[in-house]
């Protein structure tokens, strides 16, 4: 009976996706210089494994991005940015 509940405890654990966090992070892209530039930023963060949702604003040069902390991170969004010709920075 003992290895049965512990079988159980450890399927439940696997299939639960409360482990699973989602983030919201604001990053500033100051190097935006018109208004095609938040489509550019946009596709290379929408690319990024685990990007649930992307708005870039021009006026504000900013990038709010949602994600699922277990598949991505920061650093991962503020490398495809930088990859994409727009360094970016977490802002606080």
């Amino acid at each position: 009976m003992r290895k049965l509940a512990v079988v159980l405890a450890s399927a439940v654990a696997v299939a639960s996706p409360a482990l699973a966090a989602t983030r919201t992070v604001t990053l500033s892209v100051p190097g935006m210089t018109c208004a095609a530039c938040p489509i550019t930023i946009k596709k290379a963060l929408s690319k990024v494994d685990g990007v649930e949702r992307t708005e870039v604003s021009f006026p504000t040069r900013e990038a709010v991005v949602t994600f699922d902390d277990t598949r991505t991170n920061v650093e991962a969004l503020t490398k495809a940015t930088g990859n994409a010709g727009y360094p970016s920075s977490v802002k606080h």
